[in-house]
């Protein structure tokens, strides 16, 4: 983050936390808070990083940027 008042760090924040409620979010029925803990971490870790597709990252996945960056 770029500190007080970075709109552009704001609008990142903002573009994500509208994907997970809209993609995830609005979609499941939590009963638990561990219950909804637990299928965030699910959506971030599992779909978002590794499957979902960002126009920003050039129609790749942050796992597939993160591994051409280190080589792997």
């Amino acid at each position: 983050m770029s500190g007080r008042k970075a709109a552009y760090d704001n609008a990142v924040a903002e573009s994500f936390f509208s994907n997970l409620k809209n993609e995830w979010v609005h979609h499941c029925d939590f009963q638990t808070r561990e219950e909804a803990k637990l299928m965030i971490f699910d959506y971030i870790e599992c779909f978002y990083n590794r499957n979902r597709i960002h126009q920003s990252l050039g129609y790749r996945t942050p796992d597939e940027v993160e591994k051409l960056y280190h080589g792997a």
